[in-house]
């Protein structure tokens, strides 16, 4: 799975949200530094290409829809993420939360009893 861009990852999950979109539709969802309508069309074919999104094609007009879920692309970016930031330790990333003080007791207690049942 290729590694997306911010802007790439942005569109990704309008998409996962929308479901079936219009690039006009995409452009609509965005609040913050919408891009012009010709850059979101290329940014969505790039996404197409890495094999991201699909389409079903109307006259000259494309109706996108992601072909990759979104937890496959949680998975692979949260293992990419702790093996190379936590250096393939998952205690290494809720010791980097727990002193960021990102995660209370409560939730590390609750994580203890998620792992104790699966056993």
């Amino acid at each position: 799975m290729q590694k997306l861009t911010n802007k790439e990852e942005e569109i990704m999950h309008i998409l996962w949200r929308l479901e079936k979109a219009f690039v006009k539709d995409v452009l609509a969802e965005i609040k913050e530094d919408k891009p012009h309508y010709n850059t979101l069309s290329t940014i969505i074919r790039n996404l197409e290409e890495k094999g991201y999104v699909n389409y079903n094609a109307y006259g000259k007009t494309h109706q996108y829809f992601p072909i990759v879920k979104m937890e496959d692309y949680k998975k692979n970016f949260m293992n990419n993420a702790i093996e190379h930031y936590f250096n393939n330790s998952y205690k290494n990333v809720v010791s980097f939360f727990a002193k960021e003080e990102k995660i209370s007791v409560a939730e590390l207690k609750d994580i203890i009893n998620l792992i104790e049942k699966k056993k």
